[in-house]
């Protein structure tokens, strides 16, 4: 049981805690009264804000709605404006850009080039939007006027500024490639820079433009005339070159003159210049030096000129070659490139054509010369054709792309060369086997023949041309094996035409020595003339191509020079004879001679003398133009003739068989010698 004093204390507690309970009860309550209060005001508040906001979006749509269509209204007004302005501008081309079109765009390209694309636009506009004006046509007859007027530029800057190259430069640009040492590359600067620029800009305008192709032509008339008047320039300074000093600047020469170029000539092909000073040299000196060579006369100027036209023809063929490159490489900055071939193949045509006619006059030269038997005129076909077949390459590459009719050219003269020299060179050997026996023209010391020099330098020109003859001589073969001709089948056919005109010429020697009576003078001939032949074979190197099908030749020509040398020698046989004791009987020394033996010693002296002093004589004025033969020939009889002279001699020294002994021994065994050793000597 709780005591009552707790139970007071805990009630006053209870009342306590009741009261703050009440208390705090009192204050919620009052103070959710102030909230509702405060959150109705709130609520009213915001009706009216809502009210206020509705009420001024309902004023200021409308005014934003206004404010957006007015300046749309601006805009259009202003793009209305502006498009007006461009229109009219339209209206206002021809009449702003007419005194630029009128003064051309000479010296002013860019600027005139605007003014057209402003008419060009103008056009344009018309065309699309007003079709029937006639501003449309104003606009367009400016727009031609301008085009007639950069294409009237095109050719002025064209034809102003392309001179021909100057022959030194070309000998410069050809020279260049057979320097090893070309520290620079020599080029050509057809236009200047800034001129080339502007018809650059203006090819490229009438192209994109112009819708014109004129232009083009009217390039490859001007660019081809230049490079046709280079070419001619060049063969022009040669013709100048050779007749003021006498001396051309030749592929053939090696001494450079003060006014060609720096660089050194380019190395070409001989020319017959080297025959021709062959040929003089051996008109005047034997193969000794002395006199006794063949009796031709050679023609210095006639092949002097045409060595010149040789040289300048050559010299052309490889301007031609590295002036056309150049041409191309200049066209293909102007010229659109679906076009270059096509106007290339145009530029190149009078330059080329003009060459080739050129080389077919040579051709109808050669064939003419080969009419009249003058077959030295093949000798001018050799360099020429050497020429053309080692530049082919470059000529077939620069001709890449043109038109088949234009590639043939080269080859179609290559063709007509070849034909034409194998051609000469056949009827060069069949002339050597025909050429007739004409007493008169047969050498009276027996020397050698005008026909064995002609011949055998005619052969040594080949020498330089090898596979160039060769070449000439396979184009004729019908054969499976010409089809494909290697250079040792050309090599083998040349061989095998200098046998045969070494063959024919042996033939027609002999047939030629017939003409003398005299035997001995007929040895003397054939000798000297095979000697001549295999001298000349062994100094060059005839020799070693003969030998590639005959390789005993060398054999067979000394053997029949000792044939003739020992036909010679029985010449002295009818002297020899009477100093032999054939049909003499035994003389005793000191023994009484009959009449009749005394006489047949008297005979034998005298045949002898007689014989000796009548050799001699005659053969004195024969000649031997090798000094080695003559010396040998003149000591073989020396031994010969002395041996059996002092043995005879010997046998009648102490015989009595006349009373004038000093009239029938006249000679003594050195003067026999000294009368043999001035045989062949012209000069004695």
């Amino acid at each position: 049981m709780i005591p009552t004093q707790d139970a007071s204390a805990r009630k006053k507690e209870i009342d306590e805690k009741l009261k703050q309970e009440q208390d705090t009860l009192s204050f919620i309550l009052e103070n959710l009264e102030k909230s509702d209060q405060l959150t109705k005001g709130m609520v009213s508040i915001l009706s009216s804000f809502e009210s206020r906001l509705m009420q001024l979006e309902n004023s200021i749509i409308p005014v934003h709605k206004q404010t957006e269509n007015l300046q749309r209204l601006q805009d259009n007004v202003d793009k209305t404006l502006s498009c007006m302005d461009h229109v009219i501008s339209y209206y206002h081309v021809a009449k702003d850009t007419d005194k630029i079109i009128k003064e051309g765009p000479s010296g002013r390209l860019d600027e005139y080039l605007a003014c057209i694309a402003k008419i060009q636009k103008a056009v344009e506009y018309f065309q699309d939007n007003n079709p029937d004006s006639p501003e449309l046509n104003t606009v367009k007859v400016r727009f031609e006027k301008g085009k007639e007027l950069l294409e009237a530029e095109f050719h002025s800057l064209l034809t102003r500024y392309s001179k021909p190259v100057p022959p030194i430069l070309i000998l410069d640009l050809i020279g260049a490639d057979d320097e090893l040492d070309t520290q620079e590359e020599v080029t050509l600067d057809h236009l200047p820079e800034t001129v080339l620029q502007d018809i650059i800009c203006i090819s490229g305008w009438l192209v994109e433009y112009g819708r014109n192709q004129d232009f083009m032509n009217v390039y490859f008339q001007i660019r081809s005339s230049q490079l046709d008047r280079s070419v001619k320039s060049l063969k022009e300074h040669f013709r100048k070159s050779s007749s003021s000093s006498g001396v051309l600047y030749s592929p053939a020469m090696q001494n450079k003159r003060k006014d060609t170029p720096t660089k050194k000539p380019p190395k070409r092909p001989g020319t017959i210049r080297k025959a021709q000073n062959l040929l003089k040299q051996y008109s005047q000196h034997g193969l000794d030096g002395k006199k006794g060579g063949s009796n031709l006369t050679p023609m210095e100027g006639k092949d002097d000129v045409l060595d010149i036209e040789i040289d300048s023809y050559i010299h052309c063929i490889s301007a031609f070659v590295k002036l056309a490159q150049s041409e191309y490489q200049l066209l293909t900055d102007i010229i659109p490139e679906h076009h270059q071939k096509k106007t290339f193949d145009s530029l190149i045509q009078e330059a080329l054509d003009n060459l080739m006619l050129e080389g077919d006059n040579i051709v109808s030269a050669a064939r003419r010369a080969i009419m009249r038997h003058d077959y030295s005129a093949v000798l001018t076909i050799f360099p020429i054709l050497k020429h053309l077949k080692q530049t082919k390459p470059e000529f077939d590459q620069v001709l890449q792309g043109t038109a088949a009719s234009t590639k043939n050219k080269l080859p179609s003269l290559i063709t007509s060369m070849e034909t034409i020299g194998a051609k000469a060179l056949e009827e060069f050997a069949d002339s050597i086997k025909n050429d007739p026996d004409k007493e008169y023209n047969m050498p009276k010391d027996g020397t050698v023949h005008e026909l064995t020099s002609n011949a055998i330098l005619f052969l040594q020109q080949l020498l330089d041309f090898q596979e160039t003859a060769g070449a000439m001589l396979a184009s004729q073969e019908t054969s499976s094996s010409a089809s494909s001709y290697s250079s040792e089948f050309s090599r083998r056919l040349l061989s095998t035409y200098i046998c045969k005109v070494l063959g024919n010429l042996q033939l027609n020697l002999l047939s030629k020595s017939k003409v003398y009576e005299d035997t001995a003078l007929s040895a003397i001939f054939l000798h000297n003339n095979y000697n001549y032949t295999l001298k000349s074979l062994e100094k060059s190197e005839l020799i070693q191509l003969v030998s590639v099908t005959q390789r005993k030749a060398e054999t067979q020509y000394r053997e029949l020079i000792e044939q003739q040398i020992q036909s010679y020698q029985r010449s002295w046989l009818k002297v020899t004879e009477y100093i032999t004791d054939r049909n003499m009987p035994a003389f005793q020394p000191g023994a009484k001679l009959k009449d009749k033996e005394r006489q047949m010693i008297k005979d034998k002296f005298k045949g002898f003398n007689d014989g000796l002093e009548e050799l001699c004589k005659i053969q004195k004025v024969w000649a031997i133009p090798d000094k080695d033969q003559r010396d040998a020939i003149r000591q073989a009889q020396k031994r010969m003739i002395t041996q059996a002279y002092r043995a005879f001699l010997q046998r009648y020294t102490n015989i009595s068989f006349t009373k004038n002994p000093e009239k029938y021994h006249k000679y003594r065994p050195e003067q026999v010698e000294e009368m043999i050793e001035r045989l062949f000597d012209t000069s004695a």
